[in-house]
């Protein structure tokens, strides 16, 4: 799946097209496979208009054209169809991707209001922030659907466009361990039709992070946080006027430390940072944040400040991240920003924030399920 932030963009972007009425043409590229060292992972998307332009993307660029010229076949017949990209020998393309690695990318084409269904039940799942899933059917027997099927959960079904019901109660069986254990994947499942390949992909909802008191650095943050798709609420603790200045799309919350869980909703995509500059305030807001699941807890501070912090706050010592941010060097409100900001996206993808050059892992992607 796209990250919340690119879901976003794509959704405006098809949206677009259908208010349109399709008139040009379009085509959703996604990457179903991938082998080796890909750029992107299985579920990233990418809209390509009749005209060959194109929103978001999948390789880095590196064959992109290649799924483009696809694309704009598939436009032209109304049929779907599995475009491999790689190495290996009986592929569709040439040695391109600059990257050894191999794509299997499923381009469907975009004709009418049905054909996004699936869009309009993961807004609305991203909008009540529930987590959930959503299963493409895409090829039986390794021949590739003319049209791909949806089926899209969250604490319900918001969509079922399977019309088999035996593969709907496999996938409702297998798909929720299968996207929390390892991401978006292909699932073999077999049923009185054959054997269907059916991309699952978690559903997520876009990161909110908290930031605890109104001065340049969080406002630097809200504005980094605005950039990669999260949203931010700046929380003024009410101890005079409230600010006025505060970046573009950010939300203003007054609450002092006792009232801060009425005030802001939180859950496991909520990433809060208290930087009031304020010793017994801070202390006040990571007290009631103790027990809150969240998916990042975070305070600015000296060394000494945040061993303080770590002893009398009541936070796990493995929760509460303090100082916060990265090492690298930061020190104008900015740099502590991108400090931060980074430190939340590792925490996310379930990394330690090293050097590329120091690390053997994967370099795209999480390596712990959220």
């Amino acid at each position: 799946m796209n990250s919340p932030h690119e879901f976003a963009e794509l959704a405006a972007a098809l949206r677009r097209v259908q208010q349109d009425r399709f008139a040009g043409g379009a085509a959703l590229a996604t990457l179903v496979r991938t082998h080796g060292s890909a750029f992107r992972r299985a579920g990233a998307r990418m809209l390509v208009l009749g005209d060959g332009s194109t929103v978001r993307g999948l390789s880095a660029g590196c064959a992109e054209a290649d799924i483009v010229e696809h694309a704009r076949i598939v436009i032209a017949d109304g049929h779907a169809r599995l475009l491999r990209h790689g190495h290996e020998r009986g592929l569709d393309a040439p040695p391109a991707t600059g990257c050894d690695s191999e794509l299997e990318v499923l381009i469907e084409p975009l004709r009418s209001d049905g054909d996004l269904r699936f869009v309009t039940a993961l807004e609305e799942c991203r909008r009540a922030r529930c987590a959930g899933w959503m299963a493409t059917a895409f090829a039986c027997e390794n021949q590739c659907l003319e049209q791909p099927r949806r089926l899209v959960r969250s604490d319900h079904t918001l969509l079922d466009e399977l019309d088999d019901p035996r593969l709907a109660d496999a996938l409702m069986s297998l798909a929720p361990e299968a996207v929390a254990r390892d991401g978006a994947q292909v699932l073999k499942v077999g049923t009185r039709y054959g054997m269907f390949d059916v991309l699952v992909e978690p559903i997520e909802a876009p990161l909110r992070t908290v930031l605890v008191g109104v001065n340049a650095t969080s406002r630097a943050l809200a504005r980094l946080a605005g950039a990669l798709g999260w949203e931010s609420w700046l929380v003024d603790h009410g101890d005079g006027a409230p600010s006025k200045v505060h970046p573009e799309g950010a939300r203003i919350v007054v609450a002092e430390p006792g009232a801060l869980l009425d005030g802001v909703a939180c859950d496991r995509r909520t990433a809060i940072v208290i930087m009031t500059h304020d010793l017994e305030r801070d202390l006040a807001y990571l007290r009631e944040l103790r027990a809150t699941p969240l998916a990042y807890l975070g305070a600015l501070g000296s060394r000494s400040r945040a061993a303080h912090l770590h002893e009398a706050s009541g936070a796990a010592a493995t929760r509460l991240h303090a100082p916060a941010g990265l090492d690298i060097g930061s020190e104008t409100p900015e740099e502590i920003a991108l400090a931060i900001a980074a430190e939340i996206q590792a925490v996310l993808a379930g990394r330690r924030g090293g050097s590329l050059d120091a690390s053997d892992l994967p370099i795209h992607g999480r390596t712990t399920a959220m």
